[in-house]
């Protein structure tokens, strides 16, 4: 098994999902990105309590290209404070090879 890395966000409609998504493949950060929702968030927002329906994206990319993308997606999300997850996962080593080839060559493993 290797190690990829999983970036998660939210955001408010499935329009601003796949543009994300769309943006973030087109431009070699992540290989795939998956859409799921609409989920329910339930959160405190300048002390009210909110509740709000959003759609999540789940990106997968390399170690080697995590900064950049959180960087991206840090600039690029449309929300003031976006939640950006990342995790390390384990992947078969097919998928690892796949993934790194969908890459930014100068960000390649």
């Amino acid at each position: 098994m290797n190690k990829i890395v999983e970036i998660t966000t939210t955001v408010e409609t499935v329009e601003a999902a796949r543009e994300l998504a769309e943006q973030m493949v087109v431009q070699h950060l992540a290989a795939c990105v998956q859409i799921t929702g609409p989920i329910e968030s339930v959160y405190r927002w300048q002390g009210q309590l909110c509740k709000t329906s959003e759609y999540k994206c789940t990106m997968k990319t390399t170690l080697q290209c995590q900064d950049l993308a959180v960087e991206w997606m840090t600039r690029e999300h449309p929300y003031q404070i976006p939640e950006i997850l990342v995790q390390q996962c384990e992947s078969s080593e097919s998928y690892t090879r796949w993934l790194a080839q969908q890459l930014a060559p100068d960000i390649r493993p």
